[in-house]
């Protein structure tokens, strides 16, 4: 007969090594809440933008919530402005659609009353302001797309729209809009 010591040993040894195991990973990250993997990605959600014109942040339709377009504003100042590629980089704006899709989370978060009620992100839009000729908005979305997927997993997964303009408000990069599904 083993000792009561010695079998809680072999039982955290048996846990441990099935605690390492990929699919124990991928169901443990399954369980995981919004909030839980933000904050495992080492992000904040800002507060939630105030528009900057006649519009309204958010607009709620059952169970649906289409966020307005929201731009690359951190700490009150836009982090990339100008044309892509001249102006700002492939990787920067990228970097600055992520930051659309937290200020478009928060958002969405005070409209549903909290992250973790998000049910399904429905659809994406990313506007890239381009130079004459660009055509890898796609890459510039990834940005956005990428982090809802991380944050949401497979509820993070969407259709998108990637389109080039001309230009946008206050001058910035990427604008993303948002629509999601919250739970009832």
């Amino acid at each position: 007969m083993i000792p009561i010591g010695q079998e809680k040993i072999k039982i955290l040894t048996r846990f441990r090594s099935l605690t390492k195991h990929p699919r124990f990973r991928q169901y443990a990250k399954m369980n995981e809440s919004p909030t839980d993997r933000l904050k495992v990605l080492g992000l904040t959600l800002p507060p939630a933008p105030k528009p900057v014109a006649a519009y309204v942040p958010f607009v709620r339709t059952g169970n649906l919530i289409y966020v307005s377009g929201q731009l690359p504003f951190q700490d009150g100042k836009l982090i990339a402005t100008g044309s892509v590629p001249s102006k700002t980089s492939i990787e920067a704006a990228a970097a600055a659609a992520r930051q659309c899709v937290l200020n478009g989370l928060a958002v969405l978060a005070d409209a549903a009353g909290g992250l973790d009620r998000i049910h399904k992100i429905i659809r994406v839009g990313v506007f890239v302001c381009s130079d004459a000729g660009f055509t890898e908005q796609p890459k510039v979305a990834n940005g956005a797309s990428e982090l809802l997927q991380q944050i949401f997993g497979e509820a993070g997964r969407h259709a998108r729209a990637a389109v080039g303009n001309i230009a946008l408000p206050l001058g910035a990069s990427v604008e993303v809009e948002l629509l999601a599904e919250i739970s009832s």
